[in-house]
């Protein structure tokens, strides 16, 4: 069920333009994709401490505090413990490792180029977080 009063479309479809706009930049600017999990993964590897990589990812983090000098920052409000936490961010980075790839690098940029890798990845992460989501609530009841 949609939530009417938390529904903003305006800033919702910024945001997507503001998301294509900076991932088409980095691609003609740096030449790479703009897959989090690989600029992130780079700067541990140590070799993606160069090019335009470390500022995109300067920006992903200073995102929010810009916003909060316009607006107050939404409060954030978990339903899940830590450790329901912490296992979902491990099966996320070790689905990303598997699948060579993330959300932002396979649904946004590898979409848009229409590689049909990137199409198998993004139907796969969506299908299993619908599923997911079914079975805890619907079957669980959780």
């Amino acid at each position: 069920m949609i939530d009417w009063t938390s529904f903003t479309p305006v800033s919702a479809l910024a945001g997507g333009v503001l998301i294509g706009l900076s991932a088409g930049l980095f691609a003609v600017l740096d030449g790479r994709i703009a897959g989090i999990s690989g600029l992130l993964g780079g700067l541990f590897k140590g070799s993606g401490w160069r090019g335009e990589g470390p500022l995109f990812l300067l920006g992903l983090l200073a995102a929010p505090l810009l916003w909060a000098l316009m607006r107050p920052l939404p409060e954030i409000h978990f339903e899940a413990g830590w450790a329901t936490l912490l296992a979902a961010g491990l099966l996320v980075g070790v689905g990303s490792r598997f699948g060579s790839g993330c959300t932002s690098g396979h649904g946004v940029c590898g979409l848009s180029r229409l590689s049909g890798r990137s199409l198998v990845a993004t139907l796969s992460f969506m299908a299993t977080g619908f599923i997911t989501v079914f079975i805890l609530r619907h079957l669980l009841g959780a």
